[in-house]
């Protein structure tokens, strides 16, 4: 997998830096080509002699050189990598890439690379507790930047907690994992996906109605990668603030009786992905006009099943090849995922944690499994765009494998 990959290392100054030699020894052992920015700071902890006989290239330290400008600038040298890994990512080079200083070659590289970005960092727990830098951490994941670690444990300092670089084998396992994640996607090309996404609002009366904290954006990620592969998309949407995803059919809705007629509607399809987070209930009897308060108190709203779209569709005459359903789970999520599944009679679930505390729902990151009949495939804590590229490539290895049976 990771044979010709071509892999930016900026090394930061830590006595964690020794670890970074052993990780260049194994990249360059899978095929990786491997070019190395060395801090000022990370010069004090490894030779630019040693990085370059591991790495086998030229280690670049100096911005302003005049030689390195002439035969591989700056802009070069961010833009020609595959990746960007941060290692050890201290905490004074995540405070500047949160602030956008771009004052050495290895901030300027950052800033200038428009590839993915993973950082590792290695610090003192309470250099890594600090409000400041959990906040600079935050901001850098909010803008797509993977943080990997740190571990726990002994640290240099003498004390234990949190800190630790992540030791090598994971290293190379979130490397080999961000490289599958930002491979081409595969050609999806004469499929057709219908993909349904956000909540459902069930009206009460004209002005009220019931709903879920469902943002619909992990649902308009994957028609976004779906289309991006090739495919017809017809995407089916409850309200939501997100945009649609150019190059696809857009069906809005309101409520569950809605989508599912919208679904119906969008058959036959090859693929279809209910990420919609679908109200299980309806007022049996909606209001014609606003419910007011009164001396007998609130109304009695009698509650009535909205139908199972997800069942619905595996059980339909024109039932997809791949039928993929959601799992929001608070609670024995593994478990209600796998239950779930097989009661709805889908052939995949993405199973995902929504408790309060995760943030998933509205959300920009989250944490899914995939539950197939033969068994449970965690997925990183990941961007849920990257998880919706992960999918897209799950579903052209599903139908390369039906062609070739």
């Amino acid at each position: 997998m990771l044979s010709g990959k071509r892999l930016l290392l900026i090394i930061g100054g830590g006595i964690a830096a020794y670890k970074v030699l052993e990780l260049i020894r194994r990249l360059r052992d899978r095929g990786v080509d491997v070019r190395c920015v060395l801090t000022k700071a990370g010069a004090e902890f490894v030779t630019p002699l040693s990085v370059a006989a591991l790495s086998e290239n030229k280690v670049y330290q100096d911005l302003f050189s005049l030689t390195d400008e002439s035969e591989m600038g700056h802009i070069r040298l961010s833009r020609e990598a595959d990746l960007v890994l941060v290692a050890p990512a201290t905490a004074n080079l995540i405070a500047k890439m949160a602030a956008g200083i771009a004052d050495d070659l290895a901030t300027t590289a950052l800033l200038a690379t428009d590839k993915p970005v993973l950082i590792a960092p290695a610090m003192n727990t309470h250099m890594w507790q600090h409000a400041a830098t959990q906040a600079n951490v935050a901001t850098l994941i909010a803008r797509g930047i993977t943080v990997i670690g740190p571990a726990a444990g002994d640290l240099a300092c003498g004390e234990v907690g949190s800190g630790r670089l992540v030791e090598v084998p994971g290293l190379l396992a979130a490397l080999e994992e961000a490289f599958h994640q930002h491979q081409p996607l595969p050609s999806l090309v004469g499929k057709h996906a219908i993909v349904t996404s956000g909540p459902t609002h069930e009206p009460i009366d004209p002005v009220r109605y019931i709903a879920n904290r469902s943002s619909g954006k992990q649902g308009h990620a994957i028609a976004a990668a779906l289309a991006a592969a090739g495919m017809r998309v017809t995407l089916v949407s409850g309200p939501t603030q997100e945009p649609v995803p150019a190059g696809m059919d857009f069906k809005p809705i309101e409520s569950a009786q809605q989508m599912l007629a919208a679904v119906d509607a969008a058959l036959p399809a090859d693929v279809f992905v209910g990420a919609a987070a679908v109200a299980d209930w309806r007022v049996a009897s909606a209001a014609d006009q606003k419910l007011k308060k009164g001396a007998d108190g609130p109304p009695a709203l009698v509650l009535t099943e909205n139908p199972d779209i997800l069942r619905t569709v595996s059980q339909h005459p024109k039932r997809p090849a791949l039928v993929i359903g959601f799992a929001a789970e608070t609670e024995k999520v593994l478990e209600h995922a796998a239950a779930k599944r097989v009661r709805k009679g889908c052939d995949w679930i993405l199973a995902n944690d929504v408790s309060p505390e995760t943030g998933t729902f509205g959300g920009t990151h989250s944490r899914l499994f995939l539950v197939t009949a033969a068994g449970v495939t965690p997925w990183p804590h990941s961007a849920k765009t990257d998880a919706a590229r992960r999918l897209t490539h799950a579903v052209a290895e599903y139908f390369s494998t039906m062609r070739d049976a």
